[in-house]
C-alpha cells in the first residue's frame, strides 16, 4: 500500500496549485506525469462536485478573486517557492490597448476588480512556484489581437522585477493532435521556471500519414506516428448505448443519417455530393458535423445547440464516456450531474494527454527530475483494422 502523495513506487508526487481547474483536464495530465495537485480554485459548483467526486485534492470553491494567495498556500500545505509548479487556464476577457497600455501603468495585481489573467499573475508572484504553466485559447496569440498574451508577458516582467524571480516565458500554438490526442483542438501554452532556464517544447510526435495524391508524408521521419483517430479512442466501446438522452432531437435529426461519415452540411450543397439544400458556407462549420472513425474528431464544442457536432458516426450525441476518450481524460471518472453539464465541463477542458507531455517536459527540462518510463499513461492504444465507414441513408 502507498500513501497519497506518492506514485505507486514509493517516490514523492511532485506539487502542483491549480487555478480555473475546472473539472481537471490540465490536472489528470499532471497527474500522469507524476504531478499532485495540492490545492485547486474553481467557483463552478458542479465542477467543484465533480473534482470531488474523482479526486482527494483539496478543492476551494470559490471565485480565485476571493481567495488570499496566504490561503491558498496554506491549504496546499506549501510555503512560499515550495510548488513544483502553477497550472491553470484562465478565462480571457478582451482587452483594450487603451489604458494600461496607453499609460504604461504597471499591473494592480491586488486590485479587487482585476481581470482572471491578473489573477493568475498575482498567486504567481506571491507562491513563487518553481515552474508555471498557463495554458488558453489560441485566440491569445492572434498578431494584431494579442493583447491578453502581451499583458501576460509584460506582468511577468514585472513580477521578476519586485522577487528578483528570472521567469522567462516560452509560449507556443499546440493542436492536441500533434502529441496523440484523437481531437483536433489548438490552444496557446506558457511554460518558464523561476530560475531562467529556457523551456523547449516536445516535438511533434503524430501527423497527417497521407497527403492527397496517396503519398506517405511521414516517411522517412523518425517518431512520427500516424494521428490517432476516432477509431483509436472509442472502437472499445458500444457504439449504440440504450441511453435516450444521446438521440439527436430538432428538426434537423432526419438529415443527419444522410451525411457522410466526417462531412457536415456542406454535403448537401451545389458544391457537395448530396441534394442541395444549403447555401455553400451558409451555416457554422459544426452543423451536422459528424465523425469520422478514421480521423481525429473535430474541437469538442462546450455548448452546443441541438444540430451542433461532431455527432458520433452512428447519428447520435457523444455519451460523457466517449467525451472523455476524446479529451483523453482517465478511465472511470464519475459524473453526477446532467448530460449539459457533462458537456460544458468537458467541453471547455484541456485534452489531459497534452498536459501529460508538457508535464514530463517540465520535470525533465526544468526540475531536473525526468520520469524512467518513456510510456504515456493517457495515449490511446491504436486499433487496427479501422472498419468502414457507415452506410449513408437516402434523403428524407
Amino acid at each position: 500500500m502507498f500513501h497519497a502523495g506518492e506514485n505507486g513506487k514509493g517516490t514523492r508526487m511532485l506539487k502542483a496549485i491549480s487555478l480555473f481547474t475546472g473539472v481537471g483536464g490540465l490536472d489528470f495530465g499532471f497527474e500522469a506525469a507524476g504531478f499532485e495537485t495540492a490545492a485547486a480554485v474553481e467557483m463552478d459548483a458542479v465542477s467543484c462536485h465533480t473534482l470531488r467526486l474523482n479526486r482527494r485534492w483539496p478543492v476551494i470553491e470559490r471565485d480565485i478573486h476571493e481567495v488570499t494567495s496566504k490561503e491558498l498556500l496554506r491549504t496546499a500545505k506549501l510555503k512560499k517557492g515550495q510548488a513544483d509548479v502553477l497550472i491553470g487556464g484562465p478565462p480571457c476577457q478582451p482587452f483594450s490597448k487603451s489604458g494600461y497600455w496607453a499609460r504604461g501603468d504597471a499591473l494592480r495585481l491586488d486590485d479587487p476588480r482585476a481581470d482572471t489573467l491578473t489573477a493568475y499573475l498575482r498567486v504567481l508572484r506571491d507562491a513563487q512556484p518553481k515552474t508555471f504553466l498557463l495554458e488558453n485559447v489560441s485566440g491569445l496569440a492572434y498578431k494584431g489581437k494579442s493583447e491578453g498574451l502581451d499583458r501576460i508577458l509584460a506582468g511577468v516582467e514585472q513580477i521578476n522585477r519586485e522577487t528578483g524571480s528570472a521567469y522567462r516565458p516560452v509560449w507556443q500554438v499546440v493542436d492536441a493532435a500533434s502529441y496523440g490526442v484523437p481531437q483536433h483542438r489548438e490552444r496557446v501554452f506558457i511554460v518558464a521556471s523561476r530560475d531562467g532556464t529556457r523551456f523547449k517544447f516536445p516535438k511533434v510526435t503524430h501527423g497527417e500519414p497521407l497527403s492527397e495524391n496517396g503519398a506517405d508524408l511521414l516517411a522517412g521521419i523518425d517518431s512520427i506516428e500516424p494521428y490517432r483517430t476516432t477509431w483509436d479512442a472509442l472502437g472499445d466501446l458500444p457504439e449504440r448505448p440504450s441511453d435516450p438522452a444521446l438521440k439527436m432531437g430538432g428538426k434537423w435529426a432526419d438529415l443527419l443519417p444522410s451525411i457522410p461519415e466526417g462531412e457536415n452540411y456542406l454535403w448537401h450543397t451545389p458544391r457537395g455530393g448530396g441534394a442541395p439544400l444549403f447555401g455553400w458556407r451558409t451555416r457554422y462549420w459544426s452543423f451536422l458535423l459528424k465523425l469520422a472513425k478514421s480521423r481525429p474528431s473535430w474541437t469538442i464544442q462546450a455548448q452546443p445547440g441541438p444540430a451542433t457536432g461532431p455527432f458520433h458516426w452512428t447519428n447520435r450525441r457523444l455519451s460523457a464516456h466517449e467525451l472523455c476518450r476524446l479529451q483523453t481524460f482517465p478511465d472511470g471518472l464519475q459524473f453526477d450531474c446532467g448530460r449539459n453539464d457533462v458537456q460544458r465541463m468537458l467541453g471547455n477542458a484541456v485534452p489531459s494527454l497534452v498536459a501529460e507531455v508538457i508535464g514530463r517536459a517540465i520535470r525533465a527540462q526544468l526540475l531536473g527530475k525526468p520520469l524512467k518510463s518513456r510510456k504515456l499513461k493517457l495515449l490511446p492504444p491504436q486499433r487496427s483494422p479501422t472498419p468502414a465507414p457507415e452506410r449513408v441513408a437516402t434523403v428524407p
